[in-house]
């Protein structure tokens, strides 16, 4: 990767953009790409992922934009599933095959965009959860600058896997009523509130071997140390004062740009009649203020069908107006004739522009799994949610919107079931306490626009990280 001593073009900074291509990880770290490419015109950013994660974030982007910047180029690597490979519904089998590919499908990415601009790397942008990044750039003599798309609770559960598989080793006391999964996590600072059953299974795991995503995640607080710099998709005005103090302690290095896949405050909305979904025009003409249910689980996490069909006909009891962004093939285990039952009140879509749905005036309530830029996209636009976790840092997510800053409830049982999800419409739309979480996400959103505002704590960590990398 080295060029000939000597090669003015060799002093020209070329940041490599090295993307995690699952959930909403490659978007995340693309718009911050996106982001600092526009500051810095001159910087070369070369962004590293799979083709089909490429193709979507590089299309989605030019359709809401005229152009896309000129320093910006992406490189397709290796994903790693065998030629025809019949894929199973187990979402981790892609990340495991992908994982079996890397780091050398990554390292021959650099090669060719070194070939192909002439100029070295100066510095590895990675997602966090790449964790032999930080060897790489160790290897190659330049700065590595991992971004956290996970809420800092998270971050710092990964940071304290050690510790947390010794409390479960130890257990608890036989006298004690507290079963292991309900002990809470006193012994981290900042994390009281979270107990060991809200954990993902990748930390319980640890480096048990029983998985690359789990090994690969279990080395994180070993390999932070490397870091140059550490972002956080998050504001700094939303951490507990223990956890802030906590991880700042451990990296001053560690910058809060805030919420990267949602501007705030968020964007003007587009005419109604530009959106293909025709999700826009349906809010806008036929609903009341706060009166629809957005029901929206990301692109990876989706409910069984016994829990498609509680939550189908719990719309349909309610008589609430819902927008629900379901793929095609889900559809059809829905209820027979729900479809065409409910189409007086509600109105079911293959996909919705998220951000946009959720800053309309119309959206009252965000039914979620709880991902991470699905909870910033609702709190940066004052939406409360009804959670339903599955996987990952969801439950620690869910826990969060319902105890830390009570924006929301996690539905009963943390499955959906009719009579379950009956209770919590109830309780957002005709109790006081739904108002209350109304309120409170009105005053954290509010909180997010100051920390996002000119000169603020997000713009200033985010001019130095800019500042920072025209210096490598």
């Amino acid at each position: 990767m080295a060029m000939a001593a000597g090669d003015q073009s060799s002093q020209l900074q070329h940041v490599a953009v090295l993307a995690f291509p699952f959930g909403s990880h490659g978007l995340t770290i693309f718009k911050l790409m996106l982001k600092l490419s526009r500051a810095s015109p001159n910087t070369r950013f070369s962004f590293l992922s799979t083709k089909k994660s490429n193709d979507s974030l590089f299309l989605a982007s030019m359709a809401v934009a005229d152009d896309l910047p000129a320093n910006i180029k992406p490189y397709d690597i290796d994903d790693g599933v065998p030629m025809n490979h019949v894929s199973t519904e187990n979402p981790l089998e892609t990340v495991e095959l992908f994982l079996k590919a890397t780091p050398e499908n990554y390292k021959r990415g650099l090669q060719t965009a070194v070939a192909e601009t002439g100029r070295n790397i100066s510095c590895l942008i990675t997602d966090a959860f790449l964790t032999f990044a930080g060897e790489m750039a160790e290897n190659m003599i330049v700065a590595w600058i991992p971004v956290f798309v996970a809420m800092p609770y998270n971050v710092s559960a990964h940071i304290y896997t050690d510790q947390i598989r010794q409390l479960l080793i130890n257990g608890v006391d036989e006298s004690s009523i507290v079963s292991v999964e309900d002990r809470t996590l006193d012994i981290i600072p900042g994390l009281s509130m979270m107990r060991i059953s809200d954990l993902s299974d990748e930390i319980l795991n640890g480096d048990s071997g029983d998985s690359l995503f789990s090994l690969m995640l279990s080395k994180v607080g070993r390999v932070l140390p490397k870091a140059t710099l550490i972002v956080m998709n998050f504001y700094q005005q939303l951490y507990s004062k223990e956890l802030l103090n906590d991880l700042k302690s451990k990296f001053p290095n560690l910058l809060n740009v805030g919420f990267l896949t949602q501007p705030s405050p968020p964007p003007p909305l587009p005419e109604s009649d530009s959106d293909s979904t025709g999700c826009l025009l349906w809010l806008l003409d036929q609903q009341e203020p706060k009166s629809v249910v957005y029901i929206g689980f990301g692109t990876v996490a989706t409910p069984p069908q016994h829990e498609l069909v509680a939550l189908a006909e719990a719309l349909e009891d309610s008589r609430v107006p819902f927008l629900w962004s379901l793929r095609d093939d889900r559809i059809e285990q829905l209820p027979e004739n729900f479809v065409e039952r409910s189409s007086g009140h509600g109105k079911i879509v293959s996909r919705a522009p998220q951000t946009q749905v959720l800053g309309h005036g119309s959206v009252g309530v965000f039914v979620t799994h709880c991902g991470a830029n699905s909870v910033f996209e609702s709190v940066a636009n004052g939406v409360p949610m009804i959670c339903r976790p599955f996987f990952g840092d969801h439950r620690m997510n869910g826990r969060v919107v319902e105890e830390v800053w009570g924006i929301g409830v996690k539905v009963e049982g943390m499955v959906f079931t009719k009579s379950g999800v009956l209770k919590s419409l109830d309780l957002i739309f005709g109790h006081d306490k739904g108002k209350l979480m109304r309120e409170n996400v009105q005053l954290i959103k509010q909180i997010a626009m100051e920390a996002a505002g000119p000169g603020a704590s997000a713009s200033r960590d985010f001019n130095t990280l800019l500042e920072k990398i025209s210096m490598f």
